[in-house]
């Protein structure tokens, strides 16, 4: 293949990859979860008062970086829903870009690269995630392409050129950004073993008078993971966060807890995959079947390629490109596997989904050279392959099109995974005219956020959008929040407006008995109780 047409496909596959994550971005997934419009408030708290962290520690905590790049996306284009999802979106994009440039580095393949990046680019797994506010997206962008320039390094004959020196600091760079992005990064730690032997078998092989610049690389893992690092020694109590309570460490029986979370987690890929209608089309394996079958496939060619090596005692470039991608897909199944809640959990493995794609992209080309074969032994027209193989290429992509834009975001399971009604109730209540006074009673449990629970989120984001939108002026939201039990701080106003979050009789009747005058509606999908 020329160079002009992999440059063709590569610009296609970058398009594939932005429709997918582009397409109807306000509108699908459909609703704003809680854990995403907290990082929209406190991304707007941010921007309005110039006070950027390093870490949020409401919600069980999370990492600053990815709510910093909201509040800059909410400067650049508003308070939006759209604007909120756009990180992870644009984050999605570019990881699909890496990975094109990683498997080259790795396997000096552009069919491999261009493969791996379109299974990636249409991965329902991984676009899903894009579309959603969360910070684990930014898990496999910075793995990527961390390891993409520390391979570009090290495939360099010497170390002392300043392209070399510059591919150093730019990996160490990506890796140190990555401890500021997913607690699930933590663990990608073990990988590093890969390089280090890699480094320290140039050094045995007598690459020694430039070697001290290799030092490069972990000063820069350092200094940009230090910040965090100090933060964390001064408030250890975030380091751990939410993980501890669910560690399969903390059950009566950790061995077995870790055995079904080991057998749950790895049948994820081609059996039965995570249950939550916000990570997944619920129960569906993670992989599209095909594209399953292909993972295995290649998953094991890299275990025979690697065992192959190893009795030759060949420690080449491919020996350690398999090892890496062997070792980096177990690693990052460890923050889902040392734990037990929600088995399997696609988000806490969300940095093992580039390698699925490079092992898929694998199995492609085992295949593609085994049907060359048949159709030469029989005489056929090579044609036909080729045919065969575009095709099944682009059913595998409409199909991952379709389930996603139809089947699942389509599903009223998916609806309220991502609280569609919370979102409605906001909208309400940008709708009502200022002079009516408005009280939402949160009836929903979850984590306390200022004494009010995390479902709130959603419907202070909302109204948000009407307050600050594109003109960057806040108004003073007028809406009181108040928990069931604290109904008797409702005051007499001649026009007043109470919405609970969830129909619950029992509030109505506080609320009727307390004004007789009231009346009880319903609006479209959630109830309230109005004077006028």
């Amino acid at each position: 293949m020329t160079k002009k047409k992999v440059f063709i496909f590569f610009i296609l596959i970058l398009a594939i990859a932005s429709f997918f994550r582009l397409w109807q971005l306000n509108s699908i997934p459909p609703g704003l979860y809680p854990d995403e419009a907290i990082n929209g408030n406190d991304a707007i708290f941010a921007l309005e008062n110039d006070q950027y962290k390093l870490f949020y520690p409401e919600n069980n905590g999370r990492e600053g970086f990815f709510i910093n790049l909201i509040a800059l996306s909410f400067k650049i284009f508003g308070v939006h829903i759209w604007s909120l999802k756009l990180i992870g979106a644009l984050i999605g994009i570019l990881t699909v870009l890496g990975l094109y440039f990683l498997t080259k580095e790795l396997f000096n393949s552009r069919y491999l690269a261009l493969l791996s990046s379109y299974f990636l680019a249409i991965s329902f797994w991984h676009v899903n995630f894009s579309r959603i506010g969360f910070r684990g997206i930014m898990v496999p962008f910075c793995l990527i392409w961390s390891f993409y320039f520390l391979f570009k390094a090290l495939n360099l004959r010497q170390i002392h050129k300043s392209n070399a020196i510059t591919s150093l600091a730019l990996s160490g760079f990506f890796f140190g950004l990555g401890f500021h992005t997913y607690i699930a990064f933590r663990v990608a730690v073990i990988i590093l073993i890969i390089p280090i032997i890699m480094i320290l078998i140039k050094f045995w092989k007598g690459a020694r008078s430039h070697f001290w610049q290799y030092g490069v690389w972990p000063l820069m893992i350092i200094a940009v993971a230090l910040p965090i690092g100090i933060y964390f020694l001064q408030n250890p109590q975030d380091f751990i966060g939410r993980a501890g309570g669910v560690s399969v460490f903390s059950q009566e029986s950790p061995l077995k807890s870790m055995a079904l979370s080991i057998i749950k987690t790895l049948g994820m890929f081609n059996i039965a995959g995570d249950q939550n209608w916000r990570h997944n089309f619920a129960g569906s394996s993670q992989l599209f079947w095909p594209i399953g079958i292909l993972f295995l496939i290649g998953f094991i060619i890299s275990i025979k390629n690697l065992i192959g090596l190893i009795k030759k005692k060949s420690f080449s470039h491919l020996f350690f490109a398999h090892l890496l991608l062997i070792f980096w897909f177990f690693v990052m199944l460890l923050p889902a596997i040392l734990t037990y809640e929600a088995i399997p959990h696609a988000l806490r493995c969300i940095g093992a989904i580039p390698v699925c794609y490079i092992f898929a992209a694998l199995g492609f080309i085992w295949l593609f050279k085994k049907l060359k074969q048949l159709f030469v032994l029989k005489k056929l027209n090579l044609s036909l392959v080729y045919c065969l193989l575009i095709v099944i290429l682009f059913g595998v992509g409409f199909a991952q099109y379709d389930k996603y834009f139809i089947d699942w975001a389509r599903q009223p399971d998916v609806e309220n995974a991502f609280a569609k009604n919370y979102v409605e109730i906001g909208g309400y209540l940008n709708n009502l005219s200022p002079e009516i006074t408005r009280y939402v009673i949160v009836n929903q449990p979850g984590v306390l956020v200022k004494n009010i629970p995390m479902p709130a989120q959603t419907v202070m984001f909302i109204e948000k959008i009407k307050s600050l939108g594109s003109r960057g002026t806040d108004i003073k939201q007028e809406t009181k929040y108040l928990l069931p039990e604290e109904i008797d701080k409702i005051g007499f106003y001649e026009k007043m407006m109470v919405i609970p979050l969830q129909y619950d009789i029992e509030i109505f009747r506080k609320l009727k008995e307390k004004f007789p005058q009231g009346k009880v509606k319903f609006q479209e999908s959630f109830w309230v109780f109005e004077i006028k």
